[in-house]
């Protein structure tokens, strides 16, 4: 049998998700966030887990036979940095491939993760492009989503 993700949509308030985030900068920054990101998915934000906004949605299924579902992109706002999860900017796990990335700003990154402390430390132009560069990567490797 498939493991399903731990990180499933609900039917949580994305407002009330986000009129709970601290301190205010945080929050002020994740509402900038979900305006983006929203405007440049064309899909509503909705809970995923008790901490995840994610627009838009797209199945998966691993060779190992791991299936699932999981947000086009989507952030959190958590307490060390705000956490924006984008497909397909990275090669092979590494940064290295994706020349927009040196013109971002302050950001450390994880496998599919910018973590950004504060809006006001990265180029939003560039953020901008780094997002529709994973949604149209998610767009082409997942033509349903």
């Amino acid at each position: 049998m498939a493991q399903q993700n731990k990180t499933q949509p609900t039917d949580a308030d994305v407002e009330a998700f986000l009129a709970a985030v601290e301190p205010a900068p945080r929050q002020a920054d994740a509402r900038a966030v979900c305006d983006l990101l929203a405007m440049l998915s064309d899909r509503p934000p909705k809970m995923w887990g008790p901490s995840i906004v994610g627009f838009g949605q797209y199945h998966y299924r691993y060779e190992s036979g791991r299936e699932g579902d999981a947000p086009c992109i989507g952030f959190s706002p958590r307490k060390a940095a705000l956490t924006l999860y984008l497909m397909g900017i990275y090669a092979d796990g590494g940064m290295a491939k994706e020349p927009l990335l040196a013109k971002l700003g302050k950001f450390t990154a994880g496998k599919g993760c910018l973590y950004i402390k504060r809006l006001s430390d990265v180029d939003l132009g560039v953020l901008e492009a780094l997002a529709v560069r994973s949604l149209a990567h998610v767009r082409r490797t997942y033509p349903h989503s």
